[in-house]
């Protein structure tokens, strides 16, 4: 049975397609008006990553000029998300859970701590913890909560929808995982458990 949950934000505790305006209608606005340096198509194909992938990473795969990066940078540093976001409908899943639960996010610590926020959830947790995607990964962020809180990776389960960085380094720890996939983007991915729906997560956590 497992007694502690690292578990992800985006697209696992909530869907951000469907809280897109919300989310991202600034950062789009203000990416239109700056010279990104690259071709229309690439720009929209970049805005749709934006939805599952830190901006640092999608900036950096596209190529965006630098001096665009760190305005949109410095816009996402201090923008926080001020409507309501709706969590997904199988939140009860993880709010269930029966242990401590962690959320370790990647991203910057003011937007997605007002995400937490704004979905209302913020008293299901014992902390939030935000990796900046910049200069850090989950996997650092894992070993400082094991370190800080005396966690054994025999008790821990990570949850979440990125197989090349929760799912990831999570099994390069030792630690079991659940990846979450509902649109197969995965099907290779290696991982402990997966689903396409929650619905499985008790069972993975011996509950």
């Amino acid at each position: 049975m497992k007694h502690t949950f690292f578990i992800d934000l985006d697209n696992t505790i909530y869907f951000t397609k469907p809280n897109e305006a919300q989310l991202m209608n600034g950062i789009y606005s203000l990416l239109d008006k700056l010279d990104l340096g690259i071709a229309e198509e690439e720009k929209e194909l970049a805005k749709k990553e934006m939805l599952r992938t830190p901006f640092q990473k999608v900036a950096k795969k596209y190529r965006f000029k630098p001096e665009a990066t760190e305005q949109a940078i410095a816009y996402l540093s201090n923008r926080s998300v001020t409507a309501p976001l709706i969590p997904s409908e199988d939140y009860h899943y993880i709010k269930n859970l029966k242990g401590r639960k962690f959320i370790v996010t990647a991203g910057f610590p003011k937007q997605q701590n007002s995400k937490v926020a704004m979905l209302g959830i913020a008293e299901d947790f014992e902390e939030v913890f935000v990796v900046d995607a910049g200069s850090s990964n989950k996997k650092e962020a894992f070993l400082y909560l094991i370190e800080k809180y005396k966690l054994s990776k025999e008790e821990i389960l990570i949850i979440g929808d990125d197989a090349d960085s929760e799912i990831k380094f999570g099994l390069e720890l030792g630690i079991e995982t659940f990846l979450l996939d509902p649109e197969n983007l995965h099907p290779n991915a290696e991982s402990t458990y997966k689903g396409i729906d929650l619905s499985n997560l008790p069972s993975a956590a011996g509950e």
